[in-house]
């Protein structure tokens, strides 16, 4: 039988397709996972893309914006 470490509390845990949490030992340890990658306290390394900021469309932006108070106003 092979075993490996719950990624959150490190309590030992069967590898098999009877695990139904594997590689974590209960749901509760896997929701804790999840909610560090949600958080960003896990993240994949890797080189920047280049500058976001080149990527942006301010006008269109500020268009969307505006469009989308027009709505909220509009719909009282």
């Amino acid at each position: 039988m092979t075993t490996v470490n719950c990624p959150s509390c490190a309590k030992p845990v069967e590898w098999s397709e009877t695990s139904e949490f594997r590689p974590f030992c209960s749901k509760k340890c896997q929701l804790i996972d999840l909610g560090d990658w949600a958080t960003e306290a896990h993240s994949i390394p890797a080189a920047p893309s280049g500058n976001m900021a080149d990527h942006i469309d301010e006008e269109a932006i500020a268009e969307q914006f505006e469009q989308q108070q027009k709505s909220f106003f509009n719909n009282d």
